[in-house]
C-alpha cells in the first residue's frame, strides 16, 4: 500500500501567484483575466518563463490593490497560462486554463510578486448508482436554472452535458451559477465531489424558486403593461373615429385626465371607490351635459382635497414662546395654555388636538392671538367667520341634488389651506343664530368633537374626511350665548381688558410701529411721548381692548402723513404730538378719568356693569316724591333687573329705621331711572347699588360717587356672588375709581387681578347690604333695624286672625 500513488500525497511545487479580485477560478474551465496591478503582471510573466503554471488564489477582501499573504484564502487553483496580450491602456489579456485544487502551505513575496508552496489536492473517485443518481439531479436542475436565467452563454448547457466525472460536472456548475462570492469560495474548498454535487443540488433548488417568482412577477406587470397599452390604443382609436365622425368636444381629453389625478391624489380606499365609480359615470355622457359638469365638479373636489398633505409641527417651546411674546403683550393664561399643549404633544403624539375657545370682549386679541398660534407651529392659518351663519349647510354643504350645491365653509377652507392638519379659527362662535334652515351650532358638534371629527361626512362630497389633526380654535365675546352641549366640547380661556399701563405699553410696542409702516412713516418722523400717548388711552379711548386705541393712533398718523406730503421742504422736521397738538387731530377729550360731578349725592350711586365690549359703570338715580305708593322704572331695564330694583325696596322698607326718614307707609312715589336709555339693561347686579340709591333718596342723605359697587341682593340682605367681576374691576381702574365693593363669594375671582389694579383700586368684600350700605351713605351708620324687627310691630299693626 506504501507504493499506491492515490495513497500517498502528491509533491508540492512552488509557483507564482495571481491574486484574484471577487473571482473563483474551478478547475476544468478556460477564462480569460484582465490584469493590471504590478504584481500580478510580474507573477504572470515568471510562469510564461517557466512551466506556465500560476496560483490562482482568490482575495479575501475584493477592494484591497496590494493584497499581502494573510489577505488571501489558502485553497486555489493550479493554471496554465497560454496567452498574454497587452492592451493599449496598460493592462494585460490572459488565457488561462484552469487545472486542479492546490492548498496553499506557504505565501512569501519576492522579485516583485506572490509565491506559493502549494500541493494539488487528491479528489476521490465517485462511482455507484448513488453518485449517478446525485449527477444526474444536479444535471437536470442545472438544466432547468438555465431555461429561467437567459444571460448564461449559450454554450454551457453542453458542457454540463458533456461533464462526465463527477468533479467536473461540479465545477462545471459551480462556475456559471449565480451564487454570493464566499459560497462560490466554500464549494472550491470541498474536495469531495459528492459533498459539491449534493450542496449544488441544493443551492439550484432555491434558486429555481426564487427565479419562478420572480418569473411570476414579471409577467404579471408585462400582463398589466399589455393591458394598459392596449387601452390607450383602443382610446387613442376611438379618437381618431370621433374625429372623423365630428363628434369630438373639448371636455373629451379632461375626462382621461380625470382618472389620472383621482390615482395620484392619495384618497383612501373608501374615496378612491366613490371617485373611480364616479368617473365610469362620466365616461358615459356626452360632455357639457349638466349632468356632467356636476360630476366633473364633484371629482374637482375629491381630487383636491388634502387627503394626505400635512405639515410638520414646531414643537421647540423656547421658539414658541418666543413668537407669542413678539406678537401679544400680557396675556399669560391662553400663553401658557398654548405652551402646555404642545409640551403633551411633544412628549405623547396620541394627544387629540384640543378645541380652545378664547373669549373676551373685542379687540383684546383673540384673533390674532390664533394667528400667532399658526405662525409659531409652523402651520397655515384658515380663519373663518361664523357671525350671522343661519344655515347648517353653510357647515356640512348642500346635497349634489340641488344647482350650484358646494361643500361646507370647512371643507371649504381645508381645501383652500392646501393641508390637513392647519390652525383653523372660527371667529365669533356666539353669534351663530338658527332658522327653520336647521342650526349650524348643532352641525358643529361633529367638527368640533375630538371622537366624531376624525370621520367628518359633509353632505356635498359624502365621503368621510379626517379633522382630527386640525386645531380648532374659537372666539367669542359672550360665553353665555353659545349653546350648552357646543360649550361642553370647548375649553374656555378667557382673555380680559387690558390696565391703562399694558394699553399704553402696546401700544408703544405693537400698535405704534404697525402704523407707522402702513402710512409709510419711519419712526424717526413722529415723536409721540409716553405721557401723550396715557393722555389718548385715558381720555380718548374707553374700552377693554386695544382696537379704537389703534383707530385714534391711525388718525393722528394720518394727519402727520398729510403735513409731510403737503410740506414745501423736501425733508420736513420730525413731528413731535403734544398734549395741545394731540386735542387738535382729535378734538376735545370725550372721557374724564374721575367722574363728573360731586363727590356725593342724594339718590345716585355708581354700579359696575358687564357687557359684551367689557366691563363698564353705570349710574343708578333714585328720587322719592309724595304720592301713593307707586313705583317707575325708566332706562330700558329688563325683566330681571326690575326685579332686582323692586326686591332692593322691599329690603329697604323692612330695615331701615327712624319713621319719617323712611316712610314707613305707602306714601311715597319712586322713580328709579339708569341713564342711556337707549341701551336695554338687565341682569341681578345692580341690586346692591340700586339699595344704597334707594336708602339714599328716601333718607335725604347723600351717597358716596367714589364708591362703585356691584352684587345681587336677596330680602334678607345677603350679597351673592355675580359674574364678570374682573372685567367689571378693570372698568373701575380704567375710569379712576378708587374703591369698590364686591360679594365675599367673587374673591377668588380676582386672584390673577394685575398689580397695578390692585394698588390703585381698594377692593371690599361684603357679605351684607349693611356693611356697604354704611360706606356709601355714611350718614346711616347705625340706623338699621334689627333682623328680629318688622314694620307690623313698629306701627302697631296686629295681624288678622
Amino acid at each position: 500500500m506504501a507504493d499506491d500513488p492515490q495513497s500517498s500525497d502528491p509533491p508540492s511545487a512552488r509557483l507564482p501567484v495571481l491574486p484574484l479580485r471577487g473571482l473563483v477560478a474551478f478547475p476544468g474551465l478556460a477564462m480569460p483575466l484582465l490584469v493590471g496591478r504590478e504584481g500580478s503582471v510580474t507573477a504572470t510573466h515568471e510562469a510564461l518563463g517557466k512551466d506556465q503554471r500560476i496560483l490562482l488564489l482568490a482575495q479575501r477582501e475584493p477592494e484591497c490593490l496590494d493584497p499581502e499573504p494573510d489577505d488571501l484564502f489558502r485553497m486555489g487553483s493550479v493554471a496554465y497560462v497560454h496567452q498574454c496580450f497587452k492592451n493599449e491602456g496598460g493592462t494585460h489579456k490572459v488565457i488561462v486554463e484552469v487545472a486542479d485544487r492546490a492548498q496553499v502551505l506557504r505565501l512569501t513575496r519576492e522579485g516583485g510578486c506572490l509565491w506559493a508552496e502549494a500541493r494539488p489536492v487528491v479528489e476521490p473517485d465517485v462511482e455507484g448508482p448513488e453518485g449517478e443518481a446525485l449527477m444526474r439531479t444536479v444535471r437536470a436542475r442545472f438544466l432547468s436554472y438555465m431555461q429561467l436565467q437567459p444571460t448564461l452563454p449559450e454554450g454551457v448547457g453542453q458542457l454540463v452535458t458533456q461533464a462526465d466525472t463527477a468533479a467536473l460536472l461540479a465545477d462545471t456548475v459551480a462556475a456559471y451559477t449565480a451564487i454570493p462570492f464566499f459560497d462560490k469560495q466554500k464549494l472550491l474548498e470541498m474536495a469531495d465531489p459528492m459533498a459539491r454535487l449534493g450542496t449544488l443540488a441544493d443551492i439550484l433548488e432555491n434558486e429555481i424558486a426564487l427565479l419562478e417568482i420572480q418569473r411570476g412577477i414579471s409577467e404579471r406587470v408585462r400582463t398589466r403593461l399589455s393591458k394598459s397599452q392596449k387601452e390607450y390604443f383602443l382610446k387613442e382609436q376611438l379618437k381618431a373615429i370621433e374625429e372623423e365622425l365630428g363628434r369630438t368636444h373639448p371636455g373629451a381629453e379632461g375626462v382621461s385626465e380625470l382618472r389620472e389625478q383621482i390615482e395620484e391624489a392619495g384618497m383612501p380606499d373608501e374615496a378612491r371607490k366613490i371617485a373611480l365609480r364616479e368617473h365610469h359615470r362620466l365616461s358615459q355622457m356626452l360632455p357639457l351635459t349638466p349632468q356632467a359638469v356636476v360630476i366633473t365638479e364633484y371629482l374637482d373636489w375629491l381630487i383636491h382635497m388634502p387627503w394626505q398633505a400635512r405639515t410638520e409641527d414646531n414643537l421647540d417651546l423656547r421658539h414658541v414662546a418666543r413668537i407669542l411674546e413678539e406678537d401679544h403683550f400680557g396675556l399669560a393664561e391662553p400663553k401658557e395654555r398654548i405652551l402646555e399643549y404642545l409640551a403633551v404633544k411633544k412628549l405623547s403624539n396620541r394627544m387629540r388636538e384640543p378645541i380652545l375657545c378664547f373669549v373676551g370682549p373685542p379687540g383684546v386679541g383673540k384673533t390674532s392671538l390664533a394667528g400667532s398660534v399658526a405662525r409659531a407651529l409652523g402651520r397655515r392659518f384658515v380663519h373663518k367667520s361664523l357671525g350671522g351663519v343661519r344655515d347648517e349647510a353653510e357647515i356640512r354643504g348642500h346635497r349634489r341634488t340641488y344647482v350650484g350645491a358646494l361643500p361646507g365653509r370647512i371643507l371649504q377652507s381645508i381645501r383652500k389651506a392646501g393641508v390637513r392638519n392647519p390652525v383653523f379659527l372660527l371667529d365669533e362662535i356666539d353669534k351663530m343664530g338658527q332658522d327653520n334652515r336647521g342650526d349650524p351650532a348643532s352641525a358643529l358638534l361633529e367638527v368640533l368633537d375630538p371622537d366624531e371629527n376624525y370621520a367628518f361626512s359633509d353632505h356635498y362630497l359624502e365621503v368621510e374626511f379626517d379633522l382630527s389633526e386640525v386645531l380648532f380654535i374659537c372666539t367669542a365675546n359672550v360665553a353665555a350665548n353659545i349653546s350648552p352641549v357646543l360649550m361642553d366640547r370647548l375649553e374656555m380661556i378667557e382673555l380680559s381688558g387690558y390696565t391703562l399701563e399694558e394699553k399704553t405699553r402696546i401700544a408703544e410696542r405693537h400698535l405704534m410701529p404697525r402704523e407707522l409702516q402702513t402710512h409709510g412713516l419711519a419712526p424717526a418722523d413722529v415723536h409721540l411721548p409716553r405721557n401723550v400717548l396715557q393722555m389718548m388711552v385715558e381720555r380718548y379711548t374707553r374700552e377693554a381692548g386695544v382696537r379704537n386705541l389703534r383707530t385714534r393712533l391711525a388718525r393722528v398718523l394720518r394727519k402727520i402723513a398729510a403735513e409731510r406730503a403737503t410740506a414745501d421742504t423736501p425733508a420736513p422736521q420730525p413731528r413731535t404730538v403734544t398734549p395741545d397738538l394731540l386735542r387738535e387731530y382729535l378734538g376735545p377729550a370725550p372721557y374724564r378719568r374721575r367722574p363728573a360731578g360731586p363727590k356725593e349725592s342724594v339718590g345716585i350711586a355708581t354700579c359696575l356693569a358687564w357687557t359684551e365690549f367689557g366691563g363698564r359703570s353705570m349710574v343708578i338715580e333714585c328720587s322719592c316724591m309724595p304720592g301713593n305708593g307707586d313705583l317707575t322704572l325708566t332706562g330700558q331695564l329688563g325683566d330681571v333687573m326690575q326685579e332686582s330694583v323692586k326686591t332692593a325696596l322691599s329690603w329697604v322698607r323692612s330695615r331701615c329705621s327712624r319713621p319719617g326718614v323712611i316712610p314707613m307707609k305707602q306714601t311715597v312715589d319712586l322713580h328709579v331711572h339708569v341713564p342711556e336709555g337707549a341701551t336695554p339693561k338687565d341682569g341681578p347686579s345692580a341690586g346692591l347699588p340700586v339699595v344704597c340709591a334707594l336708602a339714599s333718596a328716601m333718607s335725604g342723605r347723600p351717597a358716596r360717587r367714589n364708591i362703585a359697587m356691584t352684587g345681587e341682593v336677596t330680602l334678607q340682605g345677603r350679597v351673592l356672588r355675580v359674574g364678570g367681576i374682573k372685567e367689571k374691576v378693570l372698568a373701575a381702574h380704567r375710569e379712576g375709581i378708587t374703591d369698590v365693593f364686591i360679594p365675599g363669594a367673587n374673591a377668588d375671582d380676582l386672584e390673577k387681578l394685575p398689580a397695578e389694579v390692585r394698588n390703585s383700586v381698594r377692593i371690599h368684600y361684603v357679605d351684607r347690604v349693611e356693611d356697604c350700605l354704611r360706606e356709601v351713605v355714611p350718614a346711616l351708620k347705625g340706623q338699621f333695624r334689627s333682623r328680629a324687627d318688622t314694620h307690623v310691630k313698629e306701627r302697631g299693626d296686629t295681624p288678622s286672625a
